[in-house]
């Protein structure tokens, strides 16, 4: 067999061609099994030799010779819509599929060949930022991910001390929301009141698709620095009411927006129940990434005016201004960021409302602005509670001025919260969030018509407040 297939790759490379283009034509037209794994794998081989030029000509060559056919698909849907039948319509889902997709079908039947499109997409996702016609490449990529990659295919494991240490070296590696600087640091986040848990996928054996760190505490965590201390105490796990998840990492980049990570929080919950019964709360201390970049932009993407601003803090302008030296609240506050540890007393209450304000009403496309927040409340979680000086390291400081945000996942209304937020974009916040939200959405809207307008379209986001 082996010899076969070595006859047939010298065959496959002969007046044919073997760019990629011909290639990738070639695997399209083969009809037998061995031929198109031959193929694909000639295609893979040839890919990982390719540097940045190569692969921008190599991707708008997909988006451009494996598009749709016009002339195919006007004509199906010409006949659809003479006689909509069962065969007219599966004639016109074939004719709108790109042969692309079936492409990356047989592509993916190559050595690999799953791990090496996962990598394409990652490549692809950076040309993307400068080549938007790309985006019809990312298309195919991803909705042939959300197949392959479905909760069907992952297998849950829970990560500990004694599992394989190059599972352990990827979680090291893997992790980008607060950083494992070491092996100490790792065993730390691995003892007994730590629960470490991650997805693996069959075709992936790289380690890890996601994985998710859980922290077993008394009361809900609004700090950081309890949770990632390596000296921290130990706490017996019988003895925790509260599991706060603390860091969740998409290890592969070329998975970017496949939504297992709402399947795995999920899981852990349940897990979590059978084993610790005691524990009551399941709850997040998740970072706020784009608060900095959507205060400090100019303009502001987020919505920040410098009216809007100055309404949020007029109530704080004694104190501000004091401890800045300015006259105006805006420049005030804005002067005490440059430094927030410093002056995280006078910064506490205003910013604890800003926050607030960037999460419930900074929008994109019906949406938060925030991804984070976006995540969690698509999974079903409720906003808890604003926590300013939670997280006083650089990164933190530098993200969010050292803010962090609780999001709880209360087993009874997690269904509810996912579909009236994905249905309608209703959100839910706690009792304890309630008077403070609506100080916030009054002062949001100004009094002008514009503004009315948007919180018109702002109230329908924001469900009846649970109790919490």
């Amino acid at each position: 067999m082996t010899q076969f297939i070595a006859t047939l790759l010298r065959s496959l490379s002969g007046t044919r061609g073997t760019d990629m283009r011909s290639l990738c034509h070639q695997l399209l037209s083969q009809r037998g099994e061995v031929s198109q794994t031959v193929l694909a794998g000639r295609i893979l081989q040839q890919y990982r030799s390719l540097d940045s030029a190569p692969q921008l000509a190599f991707f708008q060559m997909l988006a451009s010779d494996f598009a749709p056919d016009n002339k195919v698909m006007h004509s199906a849907l010409a006949a659809y819509q003479r006689e909509a039948t069962p065969a007219t319509a599966a004639a016109l889902f074939g004719a709108f599929e790109p042969p692309r997709q079936e492409l990356f079908r047989r592509i993916n039947t190559g050595m690999a060949g799953t791990e090496s499109l996962v990598k394409w997409r990652s490549d692809l996702l950076r040309l993307l930022r400068t080549n938007p016609g790309l985006a019809v490449v990312d298309v195919d990529l991803k909705h042939l991910f959300r197949s392959w990659f479905n909760r069907g295919f992952l297998r849950m494991e829970r990560i500990g001390w004694n599992t394989p240490a190059i599972t352990l070296e990827k979680l090291i590696a893997y992790e980008s929301v607060h950083e494992i600087n070491g092996w100490p640091e790792l065993r730390r986040r691995l003892e007994s009141d730590r629960r470490c848990f991650a997805f693996f996928h069959p075709a992936v054996t790289d380690g890890p698709v996601i994985f998710v760190q859980v922290a077993i505490t008394k009361g809900l965590a609004r700090k950081l620095e309890p949770l990632v201390d390596i000296t921290a105490p130990v706490l017996s796990p019988e003895l925790g009411d509260t599991a706060t998840f603390y860091s969740i990492n998409n290890c592969l980049d070329g998975l970017r927006g496949i939504p297992f990570g709402n399947f795995l929080l999920k899981q852990v919950v349940e897990e979590l129940q059978s084993e610790l019964p005691r524990i009551r709360c399941y709850s997040t201390l998740s970072p706020v990434p784009l608060l900095s970049r959507a205060l400090l932009s100019h303009p502001s993407e987020a919505g920040f005016t410098r009216d809007r601003l100055g309404r949020l803090l007029n109530e704080f302008s004694p104190d501000l201004t004091r401890w800045a030296q300015r006259a105006d609240v805006v420049d005030a506050f804005l002067r005490l960021l440059e430094n927030p540890a410093d002056h995280h007393h006078a910064l506490f209450a205003p910013l604890r409302r800003v926050a607030l304000a960037y999460i419930t009403h900074a929008r994109v496309e019906d949406r938060p602005h925030d991804p984070v927040a976006n995540f969690h409340f698509a999974n079903g979680a409720r906003l808890e509670s604003i926590n300013p000086s939670a997280n006083l390291r650089p990164y933190g400081l530098r993200d969010s001025f050292g803010v962090m945000v609780n999001y709880r996942y209360a087993p009874e209304e997690l269904e509810e919260n996912h579909e009236r937020f994905v249905q309608t974009g209703e959100l839910r916040v706690s009792g304890s969030l309630l008077r403070e939200y609506k100080v916030i959405h009054k002062l949001w809207s100004g009094g002008t018509g514009r503004s009315r307008k948007h919180v018109a379209s702002t109230t329908k986001h924001i469900a009846s407040v649970s109790a919490g």
